[in-house]
């Protein structure tokens, strides 16, 4: 299906562009992925944790993860995603019994319930890729042990903004000629003086460890595209008693908010 979707323009080759981003990682880039964790999770390590990476992509948040402790169970709908981090773990957790990587689809839900429940779920990023993100949404609430933690992150709806986003993504997906000119056409708008700001002063890499440049062509091409409001997300997972135990916000512009919930203990 991945592949089917690929070659008839419905789905951006994220696996593809991950793929190019290890060769810039380095310890640097782990090490900010690893504080990434600690500080929206709250935790000083994830010891004795089951951590569930949910459309791992690169890779390099289910290789934080195992760092800090955590037994990591990965999984993609990308094949190339897989790989990415079949490589990850290859590099750093050779024969490791504690990471386990498969392929599979978060809107598959014969295939979530065969996977048990973890402490914590994290899926930074992607279930608004999936083309079904509200049904995503739902489907990853029982993977969540009582007194465990979701962490997400999904795109801020700017309105017209985010449909003219929609437009130049799907552009971008159907149109293998269009990417050049959609690239240096929006390069300067997306990034122009960060670009500049962060090379003058060496700061490329981003506060999760992630690269600019794969990044912005993650976010270019990065279809199927679905946003949502903050405030709409609180009240989904309220409604299936979800408390919020963290949030960052994109601060009304484009990119993600990130939410951390927590489910309560069955009483």
């Amino acid at each position: 299906m991945h592949t089917t979707e690929v070659s008839r323009g419905d789905r951006f080759e994220f696996g593809a562009n991950w793929a190019r981003f290890l060769s810039v990682l380095n310890e640097d880039r782990i090490a900010k992925a690893e504080n990434s964790l600690r500080g929206m999770l709250g935790v000083s390590d994830l010891q004795g944790k089951r951590f569930l990476d949910l459309g791992s992509g690169s890779g390099l948040f289910s290789l934080a993860a195992r760092r800090l402790g955590a037994a990591v169970h990965s999984f993609d709908y990308d094949p190339k995603s897989v790989g990415c981090t079949q490589e990850l773990k290859r590099r750093y957790f050779a024969e490791d019994g504690q990471w386990l990587i498969e392929e599979g689809s978060v809107l598959d839900r014969e295939y979530l319930a065969r996977l048990g429940q973890f402490d914590v779920v994290y899926s930074w990023g992607v279930l608004h890729h999936t083309g079904a993100m509200w049904q995503a949404l739902d489907n990853v609430a029982p993977l969540v042990v009582g007194g465990g933690k979701l962490f997400l992150a999904i795109y801020n709806d700017q309105g017209l903004i985010s449909r003219y986003w929609l437009g130049i993504k799907a552009l971008y997906a159907r149109n293998s000629w269009m990417r050049g000119p959609l690239i240096f056409a929006h390069v300067p708008y997306l990034f122009g003086l960060r670009w500049l700001v962060r090379k003058m002063t060496r700061r490329l890499t981003l506060d999760r460890g992630m690269s600019l440049w794969h990044d912005m062509l993650d976010w270019i091409g990065g279809f199927p595209f679905e946003v949502a409001r903050p405030d709409l997300i609180f009240r989904f997972y309220k409604k299936r008693n979800f408390v919020l135990f963290e949030l960052k916000t994109c601060g009304g512009k484009h990119g993600c908010n990130e939410f951390v919930f927590t489910r309560p203990m069955s009483k």
